[in-house]
Parts: C-alpha cells; sequence; structure tokens
C-alpha cells in the first residue's frame, strides 16, 4: 500500500500533452479507477494551502499521520495476532474430534479459515480502489475519511462480539478493518500539498506510518501474553474502538473537506492572475478612477496572493520543482511511452499485462509468506521454539522494514531507470525465494530482513511504472485494475494452502519452489521486454531531436 507515494507529491507532464502547456500544468493526478463511466460530479474548487493557517496545516499532517499509524494497514500485522487467535481457540471447532485428542497445536481446517480471513481482507484492501478512488474524486477527503472510520468501528465491533454472534464475524470484522484502512490512507495523500516545499517529507511519513501500522497487532499481542491471556481480542477490540471515534471527530473539527491545490494548480492561479485584473463589469461603470481604483484593489490582492504561493513553494520555485521532475522522467527511460493513450489502448498492451501477471504473483507470494511464516518455519526446523523466533522477529521487522526503506526507495527510484528497478525487483524476489527454502536459522533471518524491505519497494515500484508507463489520465483505472486483479488472484492462496497440507504433508518447499520459479520466468520476460522497448524509445527521441535542430539550423543557413 505505499502504492502511490512516487506519484502524487506532484503532477508532471504527460508526453502527449506537451504541445499544450496549460492542459500540462492543469494535470492531476486521480484515484478514480472508473473515471467518465459514471456521470460527473459537481466541480468543488479545491483550497490553496496558503489560505489556511500555517499551525493548522501542521496540526492537519500530524494528526494524519498518527490515525494511519493507529489504523490504517493494521489487517496485514495478521502474523503477530494469528497466535492470540489460535491460543484463543477461535476457528478451533473446524477441528476433528481425533485431531482434538490427539492435541494437535492447529488444524488444517483452522489453519485454513484463520488464513483465509486474511486472505479476503488482502484482497478487498485492493478491490476498494474501485469505489474508493470514486468516492474521493466526488465527496472529497473528509467523507472518505468518515467512511473509513466507519468501517474500521464496524470491523471492531464485529471482531469483539464474534464469539457471542450466532454466524462467523470473524472474517467480516477483519474484512471491516481492512476496507477502512486505504479510505483513510489514501484520502490523506492531499495533505502532501499543505507545504508543496516538503511533499515528499509528507508522503514518507504518511507511507511509513501505514508500514509501521502492522505493529498494532504485534503490541496487542505483547500485552496479551503480558496480562497471561486476560487481555481477550474482546477487551483489545472495544478498546481499540477508540481510534475510529477519534478519526471521526477530527475529520468533522480539523481535517480539510476539500483537497489542497497542487503545485500545477497554484502555479495557474498566479498566471491567470493579470485577467482576473479585468472584469467585463468594469464596463458599466462611467467613472474612469473608480474602475482604476477597482483594478488597483484586485491588482494588490493578486500581488499579495502571489507573495504567499512563492513562500509555500519554498526557495525552489514552482520552475525548479518541475525541471527536477523533468530530469527524473528522463533517468526512466520509459516515461511517456502510452501517455495519451486510452485506458483499453493501453491495457491491451504487454506493458499492462506483463506487469499485471508479475504482481498477481508478487502479491500472491507476500500474502502467503505472512499468513504462513510460522508453520513454514515449524516445518522447516522440525522445532516450533525456533519458528516462534523467527515470528517474533518478523512481527517487529514488518513495520520497521517500511519506516527503514521509504527514503531509501525514493533515491533507487528517481535516480535508476525503469528496467533497472524491474531487474532489482526480479533478483531480490528471486534470493528471497531461495533463502524461503533453506532450513538455516541465519536464511530465515536474512530472508525476514530481505522481505520486509522488498514489499513496500515492490509496491511502490509498481505506482511508479504505472504512472511513467501509462500517465496520470489514466492511472486511476489502470493502476486500479492491476491492484485488483493482483487482490483477486489472492484467493488462490486457499489452494495453495491446501496444496502444502494434503498434497506435500505440511512441506512448505514444493509450493515455494513453484511460485518462485513463476515469478522468475514472468519477470525476465518482463525485464526484458522493457529494457527493449527503452532503448527503442530512447532512439526515437533522439531522432526526434535531431530532425528538430535540422530544421531549426537550416533557415538559419538558408538567410
Amino acid at each position: 500500500m505505499s502504492l502511490v507515494h512516487r506519484v502524487t507529491s506532484m503532477e508532471s507532464r504527460d508526453r502527449s500533452q506537451e504541445r499544450s502547456p496549460d492542459r500540462a500544468r492543469d494535470r492531476k493526478l486521480s484515484f478514480n479507477p472508473v473515471g467518465s463511466w459514471v456521470p460527473p460530479a459537481a466541480y468543488e474548487e479545491p483550497v490553496g494551502a496558503f489560505e489556511v493557517s500555517r499551525t493548522k496545516r501542521i496540526f492537519q499532517v500530524l494528526v494524519a499521520v498518527i490515525y494511519c499509524l493507529l489504523g490504517a494497514g493494521i489487517v496485514f500485522g495478521y502474523a503477530a495476532i494469528k497466535p492470540v487467535l489460535i491460543e484463543e481457540g477461535v476457528y478451533r471447532d473446524q477441528c476433528t474430534q481425533e485431531e482434538v485428542e490427539r492435541g494437535v497445536r492447529t488444524c488444517f481446517q483452522q489453519e485454513l479459515h484463520l488464513n483465509f480471513m486474511f486472505t479476503v481482507a488482502a484482497v478487498f484492501t485492493n478491490v476498494s480502489a474501485l469505489p474508493l478512488g470514486t468516492i474521493l474524486d466526488r465527496y472529497g477527503p473528509r467523507i472518505t475519511g468518515i467512511i473509513g472510520s466507519i468501517l474500521i468501528a464496524i470491523g471492531c465491533t464485529l471482531f469483539a462480539f464474534a464469539g457471542q454472534l450466532p454466524f462467523d464475524a470473524y472474517i467480516p470484522g477483519y474484512l471491516f478493518l481492512a476496507l477502512g484502512g486505504p479510505f483513510i490512507f489514501i484520502s490523506s495523500f492531499q495533505l502532501s500539498n499543505t507545504f508543496p516545499a516538503h511533499s515528499g517529507l509528507i508522503l514518507s511519513m504518511l507511507t511509513g506510518a501505514f508500514d509501521a501500522s502492522s505493529a498494532v497487532f504485534l503490541v496487542y499481542r505483547i500485552l496479551y501474553e503480558m496480562s497471561g491471556g486476560s487481555f481477550t481480542p474482546k477487551k483489545f477490540f472495544l478498546v481499540y474502538l477508540v481510534v475510529p471515534v477519534f478519526i471521526f471527530v477530527v475529520q468533522i473539527s480539523l481535517m480539510p473537506s476539500k483537497s489542497y491545490k497542487t503545485v500545477g494548480e497554484l502555479v495557474k492561479q498566479v498566471e491567470g492572475g493579470e485577467e482576473d485584473e479585468l472584469h467585463d463589469s468594469d464596463y458599466e461603470f462611467e467613472d474612469e478612477a473608480h474602475v482604476g481604483r477597482l483594478r488597483e484593489d484586485r491588482r494588490i490582492r493578486r500581488e499579495s496572493v502571489v507573495s504567499e504561493i512563492t513562500q509555500l513553494l519554498g526557495p525552489k520555485g514552482a520552475e525548479t520543482m518541475t525541471k527536477e521532475e523533468e530530469r527524473k522522467n528522463e533517468v526512466s527511460g520509459v516515461w511517456g511511452v502510452l501517455h495519451g493513450e486510452s485506458a483499453l489502448g493501453q491495457i491491451k498492451t504487454p506493458w499492462f499485462w506483463l506487469i499485471t501477471i508479475f504482481t498477481v504473483l508478487q502479491m500472491t507470494r507476500i500474502n502467503y509468506f505472512v499468513a504462513t511464516i510460522r508453520p513454514q518455519y515449524e516445518y522447516l526446523f522440525q522445532d516450533y521454539d525456533r519458528a516462534v523466533e523467527i515470528n517474533s522477529f518478523f512481527d517487529i521487522a514488518l513495520p520497521l522494514g517500511g519506516l527503514i526503506g521509504v527514503p531509501f526507495i525514493g533515491v533507487i527510484l528517481d535516480s535508476t531507470s525503469t528496467p533497472f528497478v524491474l531487474a532489482l525487483l526480479v533478483s531480490l524476489a528471486t534470493v528471497i525465494g531461495v533463502l524461503g527454502v533453506l532450513p538455516f536459522t541465519w536464511a530465515a533471518y536474512a530472508n525476514v530482513i530481505l522481505f520486509v524491505l522488498y514489499r513496500p519497494l515492490y509496491y511502490t515500484a509498481v505506482s511508479d511504472y504505472s504512472a511513467k508507463v501509462f500517465g496520470f489520465a489514466t492511472f486511476g483505472k489502470v493502476y486500479g485494475l492491476i491492484m485488483c486483479l493482483g487482490g483477486l488472484f489472492n484467493f488462490s492462496q486457499s489452494a495453495l494452502d491446501a496444496l502444502t497440507h494434503k498434497t506435500f504433508h505440511k512441506d512448505p518447499v514444493p509450493v515455494n519452489i513453484i511460485l518462485l520459479l513463476l515469478v522468475l520466468v514472468v519477470g525476465l520476460v518482463l525485464v526484458g521486454y522493457v529494457w527493449r522497448r527503452s532503448r527503442t524509445l530512447k532512439r526515437k527521441v533522439l531522432e526526434e531531436e535531431a530532425e528538430g535542430a535540422r530544421e531549426v539550423l537550416i533557415p538559419r543557413a538558408a538567410g
């Protein structure tokens, strides 16, 4: 879910729009995956950050970081809360009488139901991008955040009383917790425009808070163990209801109802200011002195706005920031390759299907590992205590991986080409796959460390790839579809669980090797295709520049 960290800090030009500077500058990233497929909403003018006090904007950012830390991605701390649920006997009724009498720690059906709970949550975290983007674009960040708080509150209530309800409330409870996270997280991205000069830092803070939120269940498990099991899930989730209530209150009292203006919109406001000094109504007045005073007042107001916007953008200014973005785009090697194409046209290309298949496989691998890390290492080590040790290390490392990795991820994506980034992803995925099947303690720790650093890099790289290849105009549709398909195919995790338990008798190695080989093959094809096309694109750009240079020199020579 560092999902759009790389593409929301500042809008850039689509290659197809370079001929129209006004339209290019007004380009704004949308998270709406259905776009024109639904009736347009009434347009609400975004608010300029300079119109809101600095103190209030600081509080808005800090509060957003706090509630993202407490609630944005807690479901991904599943590996930490799973032992608690097992200890509490959740889904123990699914075990056979023979398994209960043998005193098995967990039976197949119990394991399957618990993992399915996480699978459903992981799937719909991605599928929720479909309605989320539409709601955010149509109703603004405040309504989106309020919906998120309500969803989390429903999830807490269902999970707290799941043992007393006449139906299985664990799966819908965990599902609602998962759905609420993206609503409060993605609606906070626009806060990067509260301080445009520090937009990258703000997005890093929000993304880091999301990644670190998986530690909430780790903290709970520690409290559960310290209390000797008396701090039950029911008590925890009733206490945790404070979080959605807090989010609801701050959305109403503090957070903005409309998104903040982007850098491009602020610059357009400055450049359009000169026209605003002249009104058609001026010609209704015969007194030229009165008209002159009106225009002077407008000029003074405009200069005041320009001064505030300039101060807001910081010492670099919009022009310097735009040049830096253009330099990064050139380094990528694929910027603009499909900009200007329709979403349907983009979806038909190998650019879309290769990254989608790679995403499907990687998301399945990532969530399968999160859900089954303890039983995997219990089998590899044939030692439950060593498996618990690795699981505990993973619970701590997972949130830290996002926090530590965010600044390095930005450097990698900004300073290297897209083919290099993809090759790095494939290489790391291969190393992680190999380490994951080795029955050695050092390999287990190395696997966990690489995994927790790889996870945020992977998700961020996919959003970065989508923005650079497909462009901002279709980002919501194309990126949303990639993540949606990746999420839906996570339902295959139940089949992988069954394969591991029934066919391979709890041995995780065969399934991990199958996934490793599939990712390696698809990854190599993806890297090869993107590398070859990037070279073709670079050659084409050089030819166009050379042709343009000849067109300039020939008239001069003729003169």
